[in-house]
C-alpha cells in the first residue's frame, strides 16, 4: 500500500498556533453565545451548530486524507462529511440571516464559527501527521532486533 507519510513533523509553532486558534474561536463564540440578549433555545441552538460544524469538518477532513492515503474509505461515508459540513455551515447562515442581532454581531458569530471549523481541521490534521510520522519512524526496539538479525 502506498501511503503518504510527511516528511516531517508539523512544527511545535503550528501545533501551538493550531490549538490556540481553536481554543481562542470556541472560547470566542461561547462567550459571545454566554453574553447574547437571546432565548435559551437560540443559545442552545448556536452552541449545538458549533459542535456539528466542529464535528463534522473533522470527518470532512479525515475522509479526505484517508482517500489520499488510499485507505478503505466508503463513498458515501465521503459524501455524508460533505453534506454534513455543508449544512453546518448553511444552518448557522440561516441562524444568522433570521436572527434579530445587529450586523456586526451576525459577523462576529460568522467569524469566530469558521475560525473554529478552520482550526479544527489543522489541529486533526497535526495531529494525524504527528501520528504518521510515528507510524514510519523506527523504534528502538526495531533497530535492535534488526542488528541481531544482521550478526
Amino acid at each position: 500500500m502506498d501511503n503518504i507519510t510527511p516528511t516531517k513533523a508539523p512544527s511545535k509553532a503550528f501545533n501551538l498556533a493550531s490549538l490556540t486558534v481553536l481554543a481562542t474561536g470556541v472560547i470566542t463564540y461561547c462567550i459571545g453565545l454566554f453574553n447574547a440578549s437571546m432565548q435559551l433555545n437560540e443559545k442552545g441552538y448556536y452552541l449545538v451548530i458549533l459542535l456539528y460544524g466542529l464535528f463534522s469538518a473533522v470527518s470532512l477532513q479525515k475522509s479526505i486524507r484517508d482517500k489520499q492515503e488510499h485507505l478503505k474509505t466508503s463513498d458515501i461515508y465521503h459524501a455524508l462529511s460533505l453534506i454534513s459540513t455543508g449544512s453546518a455551515i448553511l444552518l448557522l447562515l440561516i441562524g444568522l440571516y433570521n436572527a434579530d442581532l445587529l450586523l456586526s454581531e451576525k459577523g462576529f458569530y460568522g467569524l469566530a464559527y469558521l475560525m473554529s471549523l478552520y482550526a479544527a481541521v489543522a489541529v486533526q490534521k497535526n495531529i494525524r501527521d504527528q501520528a504518521a510520522l510515528a507510524h514510519s519512524q523506527p523504534t528502538e526496539e526495531s533497530l535492535a532486533c534488526a542488528q541481531q538479525e544482521t550478526d
